[in-house]
């Protein structure tokens, strides 16, 4: 098992009562997406924000990590992705159980927000725990391995999907096939599409997920 390395931002009111995973894309670090605890912890006053980064150095960006290399753009194979992920899936998995006992937190008081290979971490490993999470919000990513997901899935929670319209990484259409694959197995889907936005967070996705995660956090 890896230990997962990562930054925290405490709550804002002192007061833990729900903590926010952040968990970053292919070549970038926790701290990428740490920063947007900013704007959201003046509305998120009760919740930590916590930020690791990926177990593995990025292939193509030594400066990064990655959760799995990625075939088609660092030349490893389709079994070294596979073994990849399914060793990182074992690593945050420890990391957010570490997570839920310092923190003197439920599981239905985390929730998972990724970007791009964060999103497919967070859709992989969230419905194959044994307790529901209070929610995962994905943005430009996808389902892997959506075949194996009704047979492995423990949890159910609800799950909110963005993704650019201009997203010139992980196709648009990728949000359609994660919500139809989701929703056939039995999850709450909610989704939004960021007008002219490419591979990123546009203001109004992150508004969108700062509501959402609003109504299901507790405090």
């Amino acid at each position: 098992m890896r230990e997962l390395n990562s930054g925290r931002r405490a709550a804002a009111s002192g007061q833990t009562k729900s903590v926010v995973v952040f968990l970053h894309g292919y070549g970038a670090d926790g701290n990428d997406l740490l920063g947007l605890a900013d704007p959201l912890a003046e509305h998120m006053p009760d919740t930590v924000f916590v930020a690791p980064d990926a177990p593995e150095k990025c292939v193509n960006n030594p400066m990064g990590y990655q959760w799995f290399p990625i075939p088609w753009l660092d030349g490893s194979s389709e079994a070294a992705a596979a073994a990849s992920m399914a060793q990182s899936a074992e690593d945050l998995n420890a990391f957010l159980d570490k997570v839920i006992a310092d923190e003197g937190i439920t599981p239905a008081q985390l929730l998972l927000l990724g970007f791009s290979q964060g999103t497919m971490m967070s859709l992989h490993v969230a419905p194959r725990r044994d307790e529901a999470f209070a929610g995962v919000v994905g943005f430009s990513g996808r389902l892997l391995q959506p075949e194996t997901l009704e047979a492995e899935l423990k949890s159910k929670m609800p799950v909110l999907l963005i993704h650019g319209d201009q997203d010139e990484v992980v196709p648009p259409q990728s949000l359609n096939e994660a919500g139809n694959a989701l929703q056939a197995a039995g999850f709450e889907v909610y989704a939004h599409v960021s007008k002219g936005t490419g591979h990123g967070i546009a203001p109004d996705g992150l508004s969108v997920a700062l509501a959402f995660m609003r109504d299901r956090l507790p405090g």
